[in-house]
Parts: C-alpha cells; sequence; structure tokens
C-alpha cells in the first residue's frame, strides 16, 4: 500500500503539466525563435496578450517576465517590451515539459552523462588528497544511509558534488547546480524509492565504490565509464521504478 501510494506519488511529480505561465513563455519563445516576433519588435500588451491565449494578465506577466529573466525581452520605460537582438541572452534554459516521457528522459540522461562522466574524469587526474577524503567520507555517509534503511538521496547528492567539486572547473560546478535544480533530483530520487523496494540498494552503492575507486587510482578512462554505467543504469531504473 505505502508503494503504491509513494509510486503513484512519483508519477504525479514527474507527469506534472506545466503551469498557464510556462506554457505562455514557451509559445512566446517559439514566436521569437521562428522570427515571427523579430528582433526589436514590440510585443503585443498584456492585455492583447491575454486576449490572444485566453489567459489572465497577471499570467502574461509572469510569462514576460520570464522572457525578461532569460534576455530575450527587453522593457523600455514607458514604452512596452521588446524582442531582444538575437544572441544577447546569457541565460541557459531547460524545458522539460514531461520527465515521463522516454524521448526526454533519454537526452536529459545524455546530457548529465556528458557534465557528469567528464567531470569524474576530470576528478581521476586532478583530485588533492583532501579531495579524496571528502568524496570517501560522503561514500562512507551513503553507505551508513543503506544501512539505515534509508534512501540516501541526499548523501547520493553530496557524493556527486564532492566528485564535480574536486575537479576545481567554477563552470562545472555551475553547471551541475543548475541540473540539479531542474532535473537530477528528479531522477536520483526515483532511482532510489526503486532500489529501497526491489532491494538494490547495494547494488547502486557498488557503481559507486566503482567511481570512487578509479578516482583513487588515478585512471580518468576507467572513472570516466563507470561515471557514464552509473548513469546508464539509473535511467534504466528510473524507467523500471514508473512501469515501462
Amino acid at each position: 500500500m505505502v508503494a503504491d501510494r509513494s509510486r503513484s506519488e512519483l508519477r504525479d511529480i514527474l507527469g506534472r503539466a506545466p503551469s498557464l505561465a510556462d506554457t505562455l513563455a514557451l509559445r512566446l519563445r517559439d514566436e521569437i525563435s521562428s522570427g515571427r516576433l523579430q528582433a526589436g519588435e514590440r510585443l503585443p500588451t498584456e492585455q492583447q496578450l491575454a486576449a490572444t491565449y485566453g489567459v489572465s494578465r497577471p499570467i502574461v506577466r509572469e510569462a514576460v517576465g520570464r522572457l525578461k529573466h532569460d534576455g530575450l525581452v527587453l522593457s523600455r520605460q514607458g514604452a512596452g517590451a521588446f524582442v531582444a537582438e538575437p544572441g544577447s541572452s546569457s541565460v541557459f534554459r531547460l524545458d522539460v515539459a514531461d520527465f515521463s516521457d522516454k524521448a526526454e528522459l533519454r537526452h536529459i540522461v545524455e546530457l548529465l552523462m556528458a557534465v557528469e562522466a567528464s567531470a569524474t574524469e576530470h576528478t581521476a587526474e586532478r583530485h588533492s588528497e583532501a579531495d579524496l577524503a571528502t568524496i570517501r567520507t560522503r561514500l562512507d555517509a551513503m553507505q551508513a544511509a543503506i544501512d539505515r534503511g534509508e534512501s540516501g538521496v541526499d548523501e547520493d547528492v553530496a557524493f556527486h558534488r564532492a566528485i564535480i567539486d574536486a575537479t576545481g572547473n567554477p563552470f562545472f560546478r555551475d553547471l551541475s547546480e543548475f541540473l540539479d535544480r531542474r532535473v537530477r533530483n528528479f531522477i536520483r530520487t526515483a532511482r532510489a524509492n526503486s532500489a529501497r523496494l526491489a532491494g538494490m540498494a547495494q547494488t547502486v552503492q557498488g557503481e559507486h565504490q566503482a567511481i570512487f575507486e578509479a578516482i583513487v587510482a588515478r585512471d580518468p578512462q576507467k572513472a570516466r565509464i563507470a561515471a557514464e554505467t552509473h548513469l546508464k543504469n539509473a535511467a534504466a531504473r528510473l524507467a523500471l521504478y514508473l512501469g515501462r
């Protein structure tokens, strides 16, 4: 009964529809990227957009605010909002409408794999003894969580973050934090729940151990392969948990 409720709740989270503001922002973004709204062109007024898309003016305001945050739209005092020049945006955005969609999940995993596998490879080459001690502490914390019968999701995130930090590259850290906020926790939470329910927690820990051992050995290629294998298996566990 508890497992069924947990699975249902996770499906609700992963499959939740985007908000009206998200949907409108995406539509307007498409209008800009397709050229239907040209650089320098004034956006329709809030009232016009609300009437066109059948939403309230606060929804329009929120959607346009997101485009401003992304650098796609600029405000001119007293004149309204205008489409920014191409290439003026300094914000990377990842729009994921449906986390239960197989194609989107595959694309997400490919991106995570590229970032995390590369970071793990660099850490195997560059880590200091202090870095290694931190990573080992995080690995031990995951095992302790498993021994207590817990999912160890927080400990898992801390383990991978320690590996990212050990690259010494602040851009890896920034991109990893961005992915953490957007998608990584969905995948890890689902995987952790699946591992706990199916008795696979120690198997998952074995994958972490393989990553750690490759880092200890300063074997970049082995570290990359271990990280890639871990993410592929995590994706497979997520698909299993969602019943696909």
